[in-house]
């Protein structure tokens, strides 16, 4: 392998995702700014489909990693939502991202951005759907109404379950509770006032600077795979499918990369010879899962949940693979064809991989000047 095929093949994966990657955290900061954080956690229902379907559909553009996903959900989950909204939550949110779709788009074009958007909304489901018919929740609702609440002890007081009285005994502490929610219910009417500067705050520091490492190590692989394969093992993945599959599932499942870091692999494993489907194994099943992710949702959730959920993942990502190679197959399509790289590059292209690199390494080389910082103040240890 030599060294400039390397830097070449890492500056085209740069120029093809930069200006989507930009763009992408650009809109996320605007919706950041936009959608109040708590609607995410006030529209996912009870224990039906409905309440799976929203909370896809919630995380479906939220620019949010595997492991970033993992406060969202145990607020949604403490907040009353059932096992089924917040595993679906779990699985969609991470795998597509506004950032993500775009950066897809980018690389792959639209019909491959349309399908992984679109199956990874029915793994998502599916997860959910079969974690509230197999795995409900048993335990009490933690909240519960001050009324509820009132007449429970009313009935263990007087031994009786009539209501009767209501209108005219009160108990202590019932004008503080109704005040209370007097006050929630205004605080979440005032509106928010959208700041264009704390969009950008949100996009390109918070954002980006949760993404920069795992999207850097990112862009490396992917031009280490595009040129450092042997052509022997290419041909072998690529005529054995269901060996690629399972190399990939390997790989990705304990593995932590984001949505848009899974990326410039996946083109790198396309280009190398691999097929489709086993590139869409890892765009699906990488960024879904991790190490992290599936002790946490041991703990929330249960053992049950968490074979529900990594059985949806691998096998939906499997099949909606194997669908993916069969629609090439069929059609004489040549995956590498979509990938839009070693094309000529404009203006914007390059300014924005050079803005993208500097902010990238900017995040990388950050903690150590922070650390010396510390360190030339006195406040780090020998």
């Amino acid at each position: 392998m030599e060294v400039t095929h390397f830097f070449e093949a890492l500056w085209q994966l740069s120029i093809a995702m930069a200006p989507y990657i930009l763009f992408g955290l650009l809109f996320a900061g605007i919706l950041h700014e936009l959608v109040p954080d708590s609607i995410v956690t006030k529209h996912l229902g009870k224990d039906n489909v409905s309440s799976v379907v929203k909370s896809t559909l919630f995380g479906i553009p939220l620019p949010v990693c595997s492991c970033g996903v993992i406060p969202l959900a145990t607020s949604i989950k403490k907040s009353g939502a059932s096992k089924g909204a917040t595993l679906s939550f779990l699985i969609s949110t991470p795998i597509t991202g506004v950032d993500s779709i775009l950066a897809t788009y980018g690389i792959f074009g639209w019909i491959f951005t349309l399908y992984r958007v679109v199956t990874s909304m029915i793994i998502a489901m599916l997860a959910g759907i079969l974690t509230n018919i197999f795995d409900k929740d048993t335990s009490p609702t933690s909240a519960v109404s001050a009324g509820s609440v009132t007449n429970q002890t009313l009935r263990a007081n007087t031994g009786s379950t009539s209501t009767v009285g209501f209108s005219t005994f009160k108990p202590v502490g019932a004008d503080s509770i109704s005040a209370l929610n007097t006050q929630a219910k205004d605080n979440d009417k005032s509106p928010k006032k959208f700041s264009f500067l704390a969009a950008l705050k949100y996009a390109f520091i918070t954002l980006l600077g949760d993404i920069a490492k795992p999207l850097f190590w990112g862009l490396l692989l992917g031009a280490l795979i595009t040129v450092a394969i042997p052509e022997n093992l290419a041909e072998l993945l690529k005529e054995n499918a269901w060996l690629s599959y399972l190399i990939v599932i390997a790989i990705a499942v304990p593995m932590y990369v984001c949505a848009t870091a899974s990326l410039p692999i996946a083109a790198g494993l396309m280009l190398s010879g691999v097929s489709a489907g086993a590139a869409f194994v890892f765009l699906s099943a990488g960024p879904a899962t991790n190490t992290v992710t599936i002790g946490v949702v041991k703990k929330m959730l249960g053992s049950k949940s968490l074979f529900i959920y990594l059985g949806s993942i691998i096998l939906g990502s499997m099949l909606f693979g194997l669908g993916l190679d069969y629609i090439f197959d069929s059609t004489n399509i040549d995956p590498t064809s979509l990938i839009h790289m070693n094309e000529e590059s404009g203006i914007i292209d390059t300014l924005s991989s050079i803005i993208l690199w500097g902010l990238v390494l900017w995040f990388m080389v950050k903690p150590y000047f922070k650390k010396k910082d510390e360190c030339s103040s006195g406040n780090c240890c020998s």
